[in-house]
């Protein structure tokens, strides 16, 4: 009874070994599995990540989920002692949504706010000012050019006090004065700085848009109100 005992627990780890998905993993010193590389060499699920200094960089560390070898969803970055220096959080392998960066005893440093492209699907419908009158917004089919653009809030603070010394706002890579205008640059147009571009072939645009711009071709644009009573925000 022993020995069959003792041959079922065997037959039991060798089917499970065979049947382990992955090609390779670490366990973690909580037994957790980690690092999982499945059979197509991609990354997938929690990962702990060790980059050493090198030529006067400081190294850190930094764990998170990955997708297909995609980041995905909050990654948190260490420096070798440990310390908390950013929590950010990514979509589709880039930075989406807000991000925290912190000083070595913890203090916040700065929040930036971003907008990951699906890089199956660069184009976005959105509502942006009307350069002509501000008090107005018009709706555009855009592509982005960029794998994770600026968009939203950013705040920069004092370490010390906690106080936010400066604050900028962005659209889809534009950034925007204190009402809200696009800021212009010496040209006369918006003013946005491309970042990470994500593909030097252009993207064919997907059948709902082309079908979009089709209706709208010969419309002029519509104007929507923001709330406003007139023109003039009275």
């Amino acid at each position: 009874m022993k020995s069959i005992s003792l041959f079922s627990v065997f037959l039991f780890f060798s089917i499970t070994l065979v049947a382990q998905p992955w090609e390779s993993y670490l366990i973690s010193v909580k037994g957790d599995t980690i690092n999982c590389l499945d059979m197509k060499k991609l990354k997938q699920g929690r990962w702990v990540v060790k980059v050493e200094a090198l030529r006067g960089e400081p190294g850190y560390e930094e764990e998170g989920e990955f997708v297909d070898s995609k980041k995905e969803g909050p990654w948190r970055r260490y420096n070798l002692t440990g310390d908390l220096l950013a929590v950010e959080n990514y979509r589709w392998g880039f930075r989406d949504g807000k991000q925290m960066y912190f000083t070595p005893i913890g203090d916040l440093m700065r929040e930036e706010a971003w907008r990951a492209v699906n890089p199956e699907n660069p184009y976005d419908t959105i509502e942006v000012p009307d350069l002509n009158n501000p008090a107005y917004n018009v709706t555009k089919v855009i592509k982005q050019d960029a794998s994770e653009i600026r968009h939203g809030t950013w705040n920069y603070y004092d370490p010390s006090t906690g106080r936010i010394m400066k604050t900028e706002s962005f659209n889809y890579g534009m950034k925007l004065d204190a009402l809200g205008r696009p800021i212009m640059d010496t040209t006369g147009n918006a003013a946005a700085k491309p970042v990470k571009p994500a593909s030097s072939t252009p993207a064919k645009k997907p059948a709902a848009v082309e079908e979009w711009e089709k209706k709208q071709n010969g419309k002029k644009e519509v104007k929507v109100r923001d709330g406003r009573t007139t023109p003039g925000g009275g």
